[in-house]
């Protein structure tokens, strides 16, 4: 499933949503350049992450977000690594005539032994020619779970020089080279400082293969109140990932400590939304 926008009179950018993978992005292509790192990723052995994480955007949650842990409570059973969507096909999904809306339904089993469905609203915003995605977690099963989701926006390191920079109130400064941290794999997760009402930014600015243009990322910081960056430069990977994220990197008995994993009763809901756009 694919459609057009246009951000300016001379950017034409096409968007490629992954119908067997939640109506995540496998593609962004500006200028006839695809974002997207393809197959310059590392492994961890998950076909569907594999898979997942080769695209443009990808969702972990709504049960869980990073690297497996113990299901709460239980001896044995993990949850999967980045939850259970990534990997699950979409139950319903219709496009607009114009191309300027999509919307999705989708129904999933979480490793818990809950249920949940993600209603997904896909659109494009002329006014701020950006593309908006808007989540909402429904817990449709009989018992309670703690929702968790980290939506991961993957660029292929191929695209950046040194003069790219991240850009966002978030970071120290105001302003961190892309190649952060030491080492071939760097990460960190940071409160996401609002800077327009509830919304954050998060910026790749001067990126080379894009002619120096310009991402930017915008994302509600009352339901995903943390900014993770990932880079990874190893072997044949080469890819930065900027992530908003519900919970600071920490375990879940941590989390639960802390009373940072509030559950979402039966019929409940929450709601996430994110934008993006190249200028």
């Amino acid at each position: 499933m694919q459609t057009t926008l246009r951000a300016g009179e001379d950017i034409e950018s096409h968007l490629l949503f992954d119908r067997s993978s939640a109506l995540d992005i496998a593609a962004f292509v500006v200028a006839g350049v695809d974002l997207s790192p393809g197959d310059a990723i590392p492994s961890d052995g998950d076909p569907r992450i594999e898979r997942a994480l080769a695209g443009f955007l990808f969702t972990c949650g709504p049960d869980h977000i990073r690297h497996p842990e113990l299901v709460d409570g239980r001896v044995d059973g993990h949850y999967p690594l980045h939850g259970s969507l990534a990997g699950t096909p979409v139950s319903r999904s219709e496009m607009s005539v114009a191309g300027d809306r999509c919307s999705a339904d989708i129904e999933l089993d979480l490793a818990c032994g809950g249920r949940a469905a993600v209603k997904r609203l896909w659109q494009i915003d002329e006014a701020t020619r950006s593309v908006t995605l808007a989540d909402r977690i429904i817990n449709i099963g009989t018992s309670a779970f703690a929702p968790m989701m980290m939506y991961h926006i993957n660029i292929a390191g191929r695209l950046l020089a040194d003069e790219t920079r991240i850009e966002s109130a978030s970071v120290d400064g105001g302003s961190l080279a892309w190649r952060f941290g030491e080492g071939e794999s760097a990460h960190f997760c940071r409160p996401a400082v609002a800077s327009d009402g509830q919304l954050s930014e998060v910026a790749l600015t001067a990126i080379s293969g894009l002619q120096g243009r310009t991402l930017r990322v915008r994302f509600r910081t009352d339901t995903l109140p943390y900014l993770q960056m990932w880079r990874c430069q190893r072997g044949g990977a080469n890819v930065i990932s900027i992530e908003p994220a519900s919970h600071r990197l920490a375990k879940r008995p941590e989390l639960t400590a802390g009373g940072e994993l509030p559950l979402l009763e039966p019929g409940q809901s929450r709601d996430y939304a994110l934008a993006f756009a190249v200028a």
